[in-house]
């Protein structure tokens, strides 16, 4: 098999499995799905809460945050992401996404990590949600990577923006990366 086609049957098999892990076919179906990505969503907020000093405050401002509590990204030579959440406005849940993101370049293995978008303005959420055909990073949006000062707080020049996201894994708080690109539309459940 030459290198072309075994990249090209690699794609098409994380297409395919990716778009699998979104499907539901009946009412219980998506009730329990719903339920499951609530729970998730609250175990991820509790524990950006409890890691990142700062974040519970920047979190009460934000007029909604968008939280994916398993985005696993995996990859050999072509890669993706894919992981399913919640948009919170108020505390409570009023609609569920996917994001999805793929890659190609120098990579192998797999990795599981929350993400957390916050809307800290208006016009930002709005746009976000008025969005048809998806919303993707970078292009309708521009996303401030959160970090933490030498304090250990939050730095205000990250949180100042009209997005800020955070990417926590099993050791905390990542830094130095982009959400640039990463797709999120909605789920049908």
């Amino acid at each position: 098999m030459n290198r072309r086609t075994f990249f090209s049957l690699t794609a098409i098999a994380l297409a395919s499995s990716l778009a699998a892990c979104s499907t539901t076919s009946t009412p219980n179906e998506a009730a329990s799905k719903r339920k499951e990505i609530d729970a998730g969503v609250d175990g991820a907020l509790s524990k950006l809460f409890t890691s990142t000093p700062g974040a519970q405050a920047q979190a009460s401002k934000a007029k909604g945050i968008l939280v994916f509590p398993s985005v696993i990204a995996a990859g050999l030579v072509v890669g993706g992401e894919y992981g399913e959440g919640a948009l919170r406005v108020g505390g409570t849940s009023v609609g569920y996404y996917k994001t999805s993101t793929a890659s190609f370049g120098l990579q192998i293995g797999a990795q599981s990590k929350a993400v957390i978008l916050m809307f800290m303005t208006q016009e930002a959420l709005d746009k976000f949600r008025t969005s048809d055909k998806g919303w993707t990073a970078g292009v309708d949006g521009s996303v401030a990577v959160a970090k933490q000062g030498a304090n250990g707080q939050l730095d205000t020049a990250s949180t100042g923006a009209p997005i800020v996201g955070f990417v926590l894994t099993n050791s905390g708080l990542m830094a130095n990366l982009s959400f640039e690109g990463t797709k999120v539309s909605k789920l049908d459940i």
